[in-house]
């Protein structure tokens, strides 16, 4: 008789976002007169840019006509788009990262949840707490986390770095000696970075234990402050020990569209053996690359018109994180995030848990959140709310919660 992974039976409960839709659905089907605002999952709302629209109906002509239609992409990404992200997202910061160190993918989810494929199973993995879930998750799938203890809602094999309100939400160097760590910045859920001679150190830290660290800058285009780094490899040493993830989902609104990539460098070796190679390897046998269409749509972002047009798109957020920011904080609530950052982490009032939050503010307010212990133990007590509605629902919003 055939058997199954095991190791999904470990996971608990569903999925963070899907638990909260049902509850959101179940809450809707019961009280249908009532207009529900969602500052929860980290959906955008804007369209996408003119150059962006116009990029895609020239490759939707093109896939129409026999001398210019693409079948399968290559493996790692069209040439055109791998030469724009090299020469925008990388040398014009002063990185050494080639073309074709750049993997083209279908979003940075599926690329953090799938990097784990080329790691043995008996790597330990290092987390912030918070932490996105799906860095955890596909790594319990995959075997290699040991036991779940419900009480403490933690790994046996994993080791949390707790972000608190105490070290201002900053990952500390853990007292055990990971061989995988899991950085995300600027950081989902709680909103903060760190300055780039502190990453410096974590690369310094990785290098000496050899470590390698899987670095999510999703959010980089929402950096405001000049000390941040947009990219790990603006660090001396990066490129023997850091593999970069990257989205177009946040900073061009592609959500929908679905487009990312990868960076895995040359230089990156477990001994002898080239994690590059690897990648590549589990990249041509699994992936069958993003569609032509949404790649010319990726390289119409670096397009001086592509370029202007996002910068307004991201500040039409960012100008609905600093009226919920500050906000929330004349109504008399402890707020971080939301600053480099699409996200607003929040202390709950009294003495209420995430949760009790979560329902308080669909039910009073029929607002939309996410409760902080869905991403960890050390989110609990917080809340996330995400920058990224109209700007005349995230005031609607704000307004509602201020009256309750």
């Amino acid at each position: 008789m055939f058997k199954i992974n095991q190791n999904y039976q470990k996971l608990p409960g569903s999925y963070l976002f899907s638990t909260i839709a049902q509850k959101v659905s179940a809450f809707t089907a019961s009280h249908p007169d009532k207009e529900i605002i969602r500052l929860g999952i980290g959906d955008v709302t804007q369209p996408l840019a003119p150059a962006v629209i116009a990029a895609m109906h020239q490759a939707v002509d093109e896939m129409g006509n026999a001398a210019t239609f693409h079948g399968y992409a290559p493996d790692l990404g069209y040439g055109f788009l791998r030469d724009a992200i090299a020469e925008h997202d990388y040398k014009s910061r002063g990185c050494a990262v080639s073309p074709d160190e750049i993997f083209v993918s279908d979003g940075a989810k599926s690329d953090s949840a799938n990097i784990q494929e080329i790691f043995g199973q008996e790597n330990r993995i290092a987390v912030c707490d918070p932490v996105y879930p799906v860095y955890v998750d596909s790594n319990v799938m995959a075997g290699r986390t040991g036991d779940y203890d419900s009480k403490a809602e933690t790994w046996s094999n994993v080791i949390y770095m707790p972000c608190t309100m105490e070290n201002g939400f900053v990952p500390e160097f853990p007292k055990e000696t990971p061989d995988m760590v899991y950085l995300c910045l600027p950081n989902n859920p709680t909103g903060t970075t760190i300055p780039k001679a502190k990453l410096q150190e974590w690369v310094d830290y990785a290098n000496k234990v050899g470590a390698v660290i899987i670095y999510d800058a999703a959010y980089e285009a929402y950096i405001s402050e000049p000390d941040v780094a947009h990219s790990i490899y603006e660090c001396e040493g990066a490129k023997t020990c850091a593999i970069e993830l990257k989205s177009f989902s946040k900073n061009a609104g592609f959500t929908g569209v679905r487009l990312g990539y990868t960076v895995v460098p040359k230089e990156l070796k477990c001994g002898e053996v080239s994690l590059h190679q690897m990648w590549a390897r589990r990249h041509g046998t699994k992936f069958n690359g993003a569609p032509y269409i949404v790649q010319r749509a990726g390289e119409a972002t670096y397009s001086p018109e592509g370029k202007a047009q996002l910068r307004e798109q991201v500040a039409y957020y960012m100008k609905n994180a600093a009226a919920i920011k500050n906000g929330l904080k004349d109504a008399g609530y402890t707020v971080f995030g939301g600053v480099n950052a699409p996200y607003i982490w929040l202390k709950t009032p009294g003495n209420m848990t995430s949760w009790e939050f979560f329902d308080y503010l669909l039910e009073q307010a029929n607002v939309v959140g996410t409760p902080g212990s869905g991403f960890g133990p050390s989110g609990e007590g917080y809340f996330r709310l995400t920058a990224f509605g109209t700007y005349e629902n995230t005031l609607a919003a704000l307004k509602r919660i201020q009256e309750l």
